[in-house]
């Protein structure tokens, strides 16, 4: 379905916005291969997939999905819009008391529709010290449920120093979205050998010049 004026000119505006404010590039991002993708990265603040989103060339960016919790995105009407219409984003209950379908299967029958996803694996938004929380194993299954997605391991660069805690006026910096080499589970590799694997892959682009 061909997106309305409305959604095209706010997906221009945000991306446009984004880019100047943030002064975003992209590092090494893989050229587009023939098989959908997992874009995961880590997780520091709400503005992390619309950063990764935005850096992304204009065709691919269309067929990229985030998937995002929920209960956030549906806190109001305008989030609900922009979440719905402008990112087309995978919404997904975190409350498994609530959920009525399994969000792994959700974002496979993405994936297998040929479209790519935005994936957070730590689950939840990092507040720590630690460059990285550990790894849930959703990511995990995912790749099992969508065997032809390739992950593309990601990191992004600066955005919690843009606004830190306490700050009202945004600091000007350079951010950036490092992207690794694609990757997928080894044949009989275990949940935990895969997850640290993963990590590390994050990790090692999180500290490269």
């Amino acid at each position: 379905m061909t997106a309305s004026i409305t959604v095209r000119a706010a997906r221009s505006a945000l991306v446009g916005t984004a880019r100047a404010l943030l002064s975003l590039r992209a590092i090494d991002l893989p050229p587009p291969g023939a098989v959908p993708r997992i874009l995961v990265a880590n997780h520091v603040s709400h503005a992390d997939f619309v950063a990764l989103w935005s850096v992304l060339p204009k065709p691919q960016r269309l067929r990229t999905r985030p998937v995002a919790g929920a209960d956030y995105w549906r806190g109001s009407g305008l989030k609900s819009w922009i979440a719905g219409e402008v990112f087309r984003a995978v919404l997904i209950d975190r409350d498994p008391a609530k959920r009525q379908t399994d969000p792994v299967e959700t974002v496979a029958q993405v994936l297998r529709g040929g479209e790519d996803v935005i994936f957070f694996p730590e689950g939840t938004r990092n507040l720590t010290d630690a460059p990285l929380l550990p790894l849930k194993s959703g990511i995990f299954h995912l790749a099992h449920a969508a065997p032809r997605a390739e992950i593309v391991p990601a990191w992004i660069l600066n955005l919690d120093r843009i606004l830190p805690k306490g700050a009202v006026v945004p600091v000007p910096l350079n951010c950036a979205v490092r992207f690794g080499q694609p990757m997928r589970p080894a044949e009989g590799e275990d949940r935990d050998s895969f997850l640290a694997r993963l990590g590390a892959a994050m990790l090692a682009l999180s500290d490269r010049s």
